[in-house]
């Protein structure tokens, strides 16, 4: 039991140095100002929500067999256009998809360390596509 918790306490210790590490990255800086600026735009708030509450919809809608009308598909277009005008909103976008390509990377790293019982090489790690699991070239 005792080597048990010494080593989780050192994958806690090294989580937490990556986790350090992380935010000590400009990028990061880039992506916590973009998401704040967001959160402190009530309007950018607003579209976010709807648009996120119509397409939740939609998506309920089809995946229970009903078909969506043209102006139904039009007025979601219209959302996420307007959405995607807004530059504090399409800012957030951005900085959503980067902590989430950030995620898949760490998830990556580990995901293949723990299948193949060691720290990947630069060649175990190129048949891991960056497209997350939906796209369809995972074996």
């Amino acid at each position: 039991m005792q080597t048990n918790a010494l080593a989780n306490d050192a994958i806690e210790q090294k989580t937490r140095e990556l986790c350090e590490t992380i935010v000590r990255q400009p990028k990061y800086e880039s992506i916590r100002r973009r998401v704040e600026a967001f959160l402190a735009d009530p309007e950018a708030r607003s579209q976010y929500e709807c648009l996120s509450d119509l397409g939740q919809q939609l998506h309920d809608r089809q995946h229970h067999g009903e078909k969506l009308t043209p102006a139904e598909i039009a007025a979601f277009d219209h959302q996420r256009e307007a959405f995607s005008k807004n530059p504090v909103a399409s800012a957030f976008a951005e900085a959503q998809d980067e902590m989430r390509q950030i995620l898949d990377q760490i998830n990556r790293y580990v995901g293949k360390t723990l299948e193949l019982g060691a720290v990947p090489s630069p060649d175990d790690l190129s048949d891991a596509c960056d497209c997350g699991s939906d796209c369809g070239c995972h074996h």
